[in-house]
């Protein structure tokens, strides 16, 4: 953990000296709240190729769907067999089924060595990396509006505290629905717009599924142990998903989607306002490249007809190829 504790302060501490600089109280909650919003938008900047990478497995994963199934049905008595196979499939696709996983599972560290972190600068003002003694007290002991500790959560709130904070836990309260309403609408999301038909049914679906919904249950329920200023990271985190992910859903969707129906009628409508700029939106119907390919054809090179010996001396032209049937009359 120690290397990130470097990692993370030092991001922490460079967003905390530039917004001091635009005047912001040093040791108020508004500035580290801020600036564990921008240590969030630096790590997700900064996992963007791998977001990348986790669309095109996704996509990949849920188009191989059918081919997965037919090798179920072909090999489903020899289990080796099937995984022999099976691999052999992703690797012809250029997808790995573990590729999905990669951002949450590169964030998890990040995301309790800032639990760590934060726990430790509000309880025992403990230096980590760049953080000093000083800057560690401060993190701990800071309070938004004067009112709310990011240190605090809503189980420490409740159960810990001399008195029950009533604004703390509805603050946590409200960060924890945020945190578990997000994970959903970014799993469902791509459920919903990025998704074939065939590849709703079968063992893969039934996994994202139920991911579906446990993911964000786990969340709830570890939630209220977290303290604010991780909630605020998590949620940040998923609403930069949540619209990262949208945008590639719109501009790139996988082929015969909701998402890219809703893409070519986007694409037609836009020809269909600005013809000067865009070229006529005409999609291809059936026999179009045939009927075209006639229609330029080259005209067959007419064949001469034969004459008779008559018709050759006069310079009258035959009637027809025979030579039984032409003649001088």
């Amino acid at each position: 953990m120690v290397p990130l504790y470097y990692i993370i302060s030092a991001v922490l501490i460079g967003w905390h000296k530039l917004f001091e600089l635009c005047g912001l109280d040093p040791e108020g909650g508004l500035s580290w709240t801020l600036s564990i919003i921008g240590l969030t938008l630096v790590i997700r900047a900064a996992l963007i190729p791998l977001f990348v990478k986790q669309i095109k497995s996704s996509r990949n994963m849920q188009l191989i769907q059918p081919k997965v199934r037919e090798l179920q049905k072909k090999y489903g008595h020899d289990r080796q067999r099937l995984a022999e196979e099976t691999m052999k499939l992703y690797k012809d696709a250029g997808t790995n089924p573990f590729a999905s996983c990669l951002p949450i599972l590169l964030q998890m560290p990040i995301f309790f060595a800032l639990f760590r972190l934060l726990d430790q600068a509000a309880k025992h003002n403990k230096a980590h990396g760049f953080l000093t003694t000083d800057l560690a007290k401060n993190f701990g002991e800071s309070k938004v509006f004067g009112e709310i500790p990011l240190a605090d959560s809503f189980w420490g709130a409740r159960t810990w505290g001399t008195e029950p904070n009533g604004l703390v836990m509805m603050v946590s309260l409200v960060l924890v629905l945020a945190m578990t309403a997000t994970t959903f609408f970014t799993q469902r999301q791509l459920m919903a717009k990025n998704m074939p038909a065939d590849a709703l049914t079968g063992p893969y679906a039934q996994q994202q599924k139920m991911l579906l919904y446990i993911l964000p249950v786990a969340f709830g329920l570890g939630g209220v142990a977290f303290p604010i200023g991780v909630l605020l990271y998590w949620t940040t985190s998923n609403l930069w998903t949540m619209g990262q992910q949208f945008y590639v859903i719109r501009n790139n969707p996988a082929p015969g989607t909701p998402a890219a129906k809703a893409k070519q009628e986007r694409d037609k409508a836009k020809a269909a306002r600005h013809p000067e700029k865009y070229a006529a939106y005409e999609p291809a119907a059936e026999g179009d490249e045939v009927s075209e390919a006639t229609t330029n054809r080259p005209a067959q090179r007419q064949q001469p007809k034969r004459q008779t010996r008559a018709q050759r001396k006069s310079g009258k032209p035959g009637t027809g190829s025979n030579p039984s049937k032409g003649g001088s009359k």
